[in-house]
């Protein structure tokens, strides 16, 4: 059970001032020296990440059938949240000068269940259900009439000017819905853990904020997503490092801009 100081959060959101480049900075030394002082806390969290798609991966290339990548997909949103809120929670005792004790930890992630937390899973996964249907459509709009391919090993296909008006639609829409999803929760997960607001209530304010800071946080984004691409490349294994760093940087972020 968590303690008795977060068992009664603040009521409501705090007031937010836009995100400068700055802050940008800031966030990410401050996220570097908390992974530094609780390293096995970010490794922990980042196992879950990289160890989940490590089996994915796994099941995906004994079987053969790349539908097991639906059910990481689907997976992932669940305990994406989940993860980032144990991160977060270090961040917070770090700053508190509290105690970092499993137990406590730990049970403030469990306790996230019987808050907003899971509503929010479930808007993220249907954004992600919606991205798969929207991606067969669009495969089937392009490709569909074209001679039966085997696309996992006949990568020609993608080149036909078909197969390029596919990636390229596929690419818009894809960075459409991940814009989408970056801008209802790169503020929502720190405030629902931080505040006693609803989830709705959250993700609104996270999209305001995104509103009136579309420069840094277009900055911020793209730097997530360029340095966990380039983290997945060893089998994962960079993100025990981006994860954590990231995690613990976002709270931070948050923190800058609210006032408490």
């Amino acid at each position: 059970m968590p303690d008795a100081i977060y068992k009664s959060p603040p009521l409501g959101v705090p007031d937010l001032t836009p995100v400068t480049t700055s802050m940008l900075a800031t966030a990410l030394r401050r996220g570097w020296r908390d992974f530094m002082k609780a390293p096995v806390f970010g490794l922990f969290f980042a196992s879950i990440y990289v160890l989940a798609g490590l089996i994915m991966l796994y099941v995906t290339r004994i079987t053969g059938q790349a539908y097991w990548l639906i059910f990481a997909a689907i997976g992932f949103p669940l305990i994406g949240p989940f993860a980032a809120v144990g991160l977060y929670e270090v961040s917070r005792r770090l700053e508190q000068n509290r105690a970092l004790d499993w137990r406590g930890i730990l049970g403030v992630v469990a306790y996230q269940r019987n808050r907003q937390l899971p509503s929010i899973c479930a808007i993220i996964i249907m954004v992600f259900l919606f991205w798969f249907f929207i991606a067969h459509m669009i495969f089937a709009l392009f490709l569909g009439l074209s001679t039966m391919t085997n696309i996992s090993s006949s990568f020609e296909v993608y080149l036909t000017p078909n197969g390029l008006m596919m990636l390229a639609v596929g690419s818009a829409v894809g960075a459409a819905l991940s814009a989408l999803l970056f801008a209802i929760t790169v503020i929502s997960l720190p405030l629902l853990l931080d505040r006693e607001v609803d989830f709705v209530t959250a993700m609104i304010t996270s999209f305001g904020v995104v509103q009136r800071s579309p420069g840094p946080l277009l900055i911020w984004a793209l730097l997530i997503a360029s340095v966990t691409l380039v983290s997945l490349v060893p089998l994962f294994l960079g993100l025990f490092v981006t994860l954590p760093l990231f995690g613990h940087a976002t709270w931070h972020l948050y923190r800058q801009i609210s006032s408490n």
